[in-house]
């Protein structure tokens, strides 16, 4: 099946090959992992938690001075590699939408997420296994996407920090004050962030997290000839 590639409300959708085409409905900052993330200056108060018990061993649970404290709570969905990186995906909790979400499906003109619907959010545990390691302001970038997903763009959700609080994860792995001018965001031998995100529930579904590390240079600038990847799968309750 082929994918959709996203366009903005205000340009009629025009149907002129078998792709399918997300438009724009709203600009509530819904989250867009497909594209470079940028990093918000929020983080939530829930408490520090240490690593699991099978990272123990590796990961000393220490945080790098930009990152907000790491939280672990919910079931775990998947864990998987990044080279020496490891993700770890919980699903937290649940909650319903309080406003609209950001894009509407063309053929229906209805939007993907409606007021009411529900949301399910997800944490992710980075942890650091090997050498330290210097990241760009997209960190370790995550992307979810259900296994049956037909666009192109990826999964969007709502941004609402009453949302996260609630749920008690991080909007955003970079603490308040934490943003580094110079894009250099360095992840330490063992050390750990986390922060969550929500996106359409469906309950039973299969789903893949896609993740990537671009590390950068003492300047910041990405290093692409030195990019890694990895994946996990799980299922949604």
């Amino acid at each position: 099946m082929r994918t959709a590639r996203p366009i903005k409300a205000a340009v009629t959708a025009v149907a002129t090959t078998a792709l399918l085409t997300l438009s724009a409905c709203g600009s509530d900052g819904d989250s867009d992992k497909d594209e470079t993330s940028e990093v918000q200056s929020e983080a939530s108060e829930a408490p520090e938690s240490e690593p699991a018990a099978d990272e123990a061993a590796a990961a000393s649970g220490d945080q790098p001075a930009w990152a907000g404290p790491v939280t672990t709570k919910g079931d775990k969905i998947t864990s998987f590699k990044v080279g020496d990186v490891n993700v770890d995906v919980y699903q937290v909790g649940t909650a319903p939408a309080p406003k609209q979400g950001n894009w509407v499906d063309p053929k229906t003109n209805k939007p993907l997420i409606a007021k009411g619907d529900p949301l399910v959010f997800v944490n992710y545990v980075v942890t650091n296994n090997g050498d330290s390691i210097d990241l760009g302001s997209s960190l370790v970038n995550i992307s979810p996407r259900y296994d049956d997903w037909q666009y192109a763009q990826g999964m969007g959700g709502i941004t609402d920090n009453a949302l996260f609080e609630a749920q008690g994860v991080n909007t955003s792995a970079v603490k308040p004050g934490g943003y580094q001018e110079s894009n250099v965001y360095t992840l330490g031998a063992g050390q750990q962030y986390s922060y969550g995100e929500n996106f359409h529930q469906q309950a039973g579904s299969k789903i893949t997290f896609e993740a990537t590390i671009v590390p950068v240079d003492a300047e910041g600038e990405l290093l692409h000839d030195q990019r890694i990847e990895g994946q996990g799968t799980g299922t949604i309750k």
